[in-house]
């Protein structure tokens, strides 16, 4: 009974969100110290440090696995100098996830439901070694926002997605789900457009013209990330010591890849396929929002679906990709967040898979990776099943998008975002 009634105090929230951040802070001090960084984020730091002391900018004069927007989360950490580069860098992440949480504390008084603030709070801090430490761990609060607001403010979310899009590519499916999906798609997208337009006219005013669009290049040119799902079975022959297949060091884009008889076939036509279940998603979307538009719009019906497309084009990016981090997992912590605000019951199960995928995410990266790079059978289990619940939660969200686009169920439907009263209606 005290468990249950301290797992409803959003002060008990707070403080357990404090605690993952002042952990990850104190356990990256020895980094600081030494005025470095660890992770990903000496990546960052290594880049602006040359950018900065050499002139020799990303984007602006080469190419760049990153689109122009990255370089101002990474920018801003240097602002005290490069000895404080990770301090500033956490700093930044508890603030970005804060503002979400409070967000999502916020709704949640609404509906006297804390699972959603629980969901984010318990996989950031599961997702740690990433969540804090990644690029997506900045994107991802700006997802959580954009969605929340979605409705009554179109305009910000339309910057934020537009913002976010420009530092990682993967909110696009966000952006385009919310597109096909919400009536209030061309404020937003219109918003969007003036973010992007600043975004190309800083890189043209710098000269960076021909590096632009570079990241998609680096992207398609890349081989099979040891992660990705579609690297399975060249991971499963390197286990089984089958000959040619190994795993490899990428210097360049700092990634373990591996590879193996058959494998060139995929490298080249991956991102096709990827493409190509996208574009099958997209019809199921507006299917699904054509149907709606016969009947009355409630708004809160609408975000289910731009929700439910959000999470399908999302998933097919991670399962249908031929590069595959942990971080990418990321990809869905937000969506899935704003769905249990919404609708508890409808999201619960895909809640609970990722929660799963994300401990398994953890384990295999960073507590069990020496040995997955060695070729270690139960590590490679490990990493296998996380990727087979990866496409349990991409079959859910399709599932559900072709329910909503061809079979008469009786659904739910909010009369306003997140409001108290609900009413029923088959379609």
């Amino acid at each position: 009974m005290l468990l249950a009634r301290a797992s409803r105090s959003p002060l008990l929230i707070w403080i357990v969100f404090a605690a993952v951040h002042i952990a990850v802070f104190v356990g990256t001090l020895p980094f600081t110290f030494r005025g470095t960084a660890g992770g990903d984020v000496s990546v960052y730091q290594g880049w602006m440090h040359h950018a900065i002391f050499t002139g020799d900018w990303p984007v602006f004069d080469h190419d760049w696995v990153y689109p122009a927007g990255a370089l101002v989360p990474m920018l801003i950490p240097a602002v005290l100098g490069f000895g404080l580069y990770q301090v500033v860098w956490l700093v930044l992440m508890a603030v970005v996830n804060g503002v979400a949480l409070w967000l999502l504390l916020d709704k949640s008084k609404r509906r006297h439901d804390l699972t959603a603030p629980w969901f984010w709070v318990a996989t950031i801090a599961i997702l740690a070694p990433v969540a804090l430490m990644r690029l997506e761990g900045l994107v991802g609060p700006a997802v959580v926002v954009a969605l929340l607001v979605v409705t009554a403010r179109p305009r910000v979310a339309g910057f934020l997605l537009a913002a976010a899009t420009w530092i990682k590519v993967w909110p696009a499916a966000v952006v385009l789900a919310m597109v096909i999906a919400s009536s209030k798609r061309w404020i937003a997208l219109v918003t969007g457009i003036l973010t992007s337009a600043v975004v190309v006219g800083v890189v043209l005013a710098a000269g960076g013209a021909r590096y632009l669009t570079s990241f998609v290049g680096e992207q398609g040119s890349r081989g099979l990330q040891i992660e990705a799902p579609f690297a399975a079975p060249w991971l499963w022959m390197t286990v089984a010591g089958v000959p040619g297949a190994h795993i490899y060091h990428d210097h360049k884009l700092v990634t373990e890849e591996v590879t193996g008889p058959g494998d060139s076939w995929l490298i080249s036509n991956g991102t096709l396929i990827m493409v190509v279940v996208m574009v099958a998603l997209l019809v199921l979307l507006a299917l699904a929002t054509r149907r709606l538009s016969a009947f009355a719009k409630p708004l809160g019906r609408e975000l289910d679906l731009v929700l439910l497309g959000a999470l399908g084009l999302a998933a097919a990016f991670i399962v249908f990709n031929k590069v595959g981090s942990p971080q990418y997992v990321l990809w869905l912590t937000p969506i899935v967040a704003v769905g249990l605000m919404t609708k508890r019951s409808e999201w619960r199960f895909p809640g609970a898979v990722l929660v799963i995928v994300c401990v398994l995410t953890t384990l295999v990266y960073p507590v069990l990776y020496d040995d997955l790079l060695a070729g270690g059978v139960g590590t490679a289990l490990l990493l296998t099943v996380r990727n087979l619940l990866l496409i349990v939660i991409f079959v859910w969200a399709t599932y559900r998008l072709a329910r909503a686009a061809f079979v008469p169920v009786t659904l739910p439907l909010s009369t306003r975002p997140f409001g108290s009263e609900v009413r029923t209606r088959s379609y």
